[in-house]
């Protein structure tokens, strides 16, 4: 067990973790950001990002190295685990993950949310051969193949529009007969000539050959009408889920898993806060974690030291 005793863990790497974290470190707090992979979360999954301050456009996995930069020359250590569980001990919390412990003073909740799944056959059978959920890692693999992509939002309309650069032709299916992304990222895709559209439908089942993906079975939801067409790629961008497992047991959580917290980032428990795209909203975005963590940060400055130790 690590004996040490931070002022702040912060769990996650995101932007969210990683702005808490320079904000922490800047007020001299012993900050540990605890990760379970590269720094940058979603972000290291997106193409190009078009609406963070100060750029024009930037990749991804770019913006997450500026954001990961500066950290280490702030002071803050970095320690990699998986979480299974947080208990509370009033002037400290402790942060069990498979391999180590930690005690803290403070407790900032930066996990993100992870790409839900369909749940239907051959989702998982041709998982890393013909089904993604990450156009910027797996995009080039479909070079002049014909793409699928399942969603309607944001992230399935720009990745779609990323896509094209490799496929044949990307076809984006949704459920509905009109798409839920912003308009500007809407008028991009329907004036890109290699991107299709499938309304009203939702894929039943993804076929292959035992090596990779052949085809798409899906249903339209009006009529009813089942159609097979056939697809190298299917990319799915059908929502988020929490990554808030861990949390279970604290009480801070709703019945889906997202953490509730007020608008000073504050949960249920006094010294745990929760930032970005795990906390109940409804407006998940790069900025919008960035200005979380901030203000968790501040917060947690004035817990600890309101403590006294």
């Amino acid at each position: 067990m690590t004996e040490k005793l931070y002022d702040v863990v912060i769990i996650g790497s995101g932007p969210a973790g990683m702005t808490a974290a320079m904000y922490t470190a800047r007020s001299e707090m012993k900050t540990l950001l605890l990760e379970r992979g590269v720094p940058g979360g979603q972000m290291n999954n997106t193409a190009e990002i078009e609406n963070y301050p100060g750029y024009g456009t930037i990749m991804g996995p770019e913006l997450s190295m500026k954001m990961a930069e500066p950290l280490e020359g702030l002071g803050v250590e970095n320690a990699y685990g998986f979480v299974t569980a947080i208990e509370d001990h009033g002037s400290h919390k402790k942060i069990i993950t498979e391999d180590d412990e930690f005690l803290t003073k403070s407790l900032i909740i930066a996990t993100g949310a992870n790409h839900r799944k369909l749940g239907i056959p051959g989702e998982e059978e041709y998982g890393a051969r013909g089904v993604s959920y990450c156009a910027v890692c797996d995009g080039a693999f479909f070079r002049n193949q014909e793409i699928l992509v399942v969603g309607g939002g944001d992230s399935a309309v720009e990745e779609a529009d990323y896509l094209t650069r490799f496929g044949k032709t990307v076809t984006i299916m949704h459920r509905r007969d009109q798409l839920r992304a912003q308009e500007i990222i809407q008028q991009r895709a329907f004036k890109n000539e290699k991107i299709n559209f499938i309304w009203d439908s939702v894929p039943l089942e993804i076929k292959g050959d035992d090596k990779k993906v052949q085809s798409v079975l899906f249903k339209n939801t009006k009529t009813g009408e089942v159609t097979e067409k056939e697809f190298g790629g299917v990319f799915i961008y059908v929502g988020l889920d929490p990554v808030a497992e861990f949390a279970g047991n604290l009480g801070i959580t709703d019945e889906a898993g997202w953490i509730i917290t007020d608008d000073h980032m504050k949960t249920a428990i006094p010294g745990i806060f929760a930032v970005g795209d795990v906390r109940q909203k409804d407006f998940r975005q790069i900025t919008t974690a960035v200005g979380d963590g901030a203000q968790a940060a501040q917060e947690a400055y004035k817990f600890v030291s309101e403590l006294g130790e």
